[in-house]
């Protein structure tokens, strides 16, 4: 299992991702001119999420033989329980554990820095075994 992790399409996968995530964390400021923090969080992980779509079928997956419909429901399906992931790591951070630990200066922005940090590993099997088989 742990070969997956090593592999060029992972790395490449992580790029990708990793470019994602600076739209995903980026995309946040300007939300968050509109909306509250927790809302900011989310819409700002479906633009990463659409990105991060796009560019995996392009670079990451690109011998899937799935149907794109039947890619992007399972892409929605990993994607939600990554969101999950990411809101409830990005709010126990911003709200309770930095707080505590008396971290005040950008407390929201490592939060969700971290917050999109955690579903990397769970994504990339989810993909690579459901949304891009």
């Amino acid at each position: 299992m742990l070969e997956q992790f090593k592999s060029k399409q992972f790395l490449i996968f992580l790029l990708v991702g990793g470019f994602a995530a600076a739209v995903n964390f980026g995309s946040r400021f300007l939300y968050n001119y509109w909306v509250s923090f927790s809302t900011a969080v989310v819409l700002s992980y479906i633009t990463g999420m659409t990105t991060a779509f796009l560019l995996s079928k392009l670079f990451v997956f690109k011998e899937s033989t799935q149907r794109t419909h039947h890619s992007i429901l399972y892409f929605i399906l990993v994607n939600i329980a990554a969101i999950l992931q990411t809101l409830l790591t990005t709010l126990f951070l911003a709200y309770y554990a930095l707080p505590k630990l008396g971290i005040t200066h950008f407390a929201k922005e490592l939060s969700h820095a971290v917050g999109v940090i955690v579903p990397v590993f769970t994504s990339y099997l989810g993909h690579k075994r459901w949304s891009f088989r």
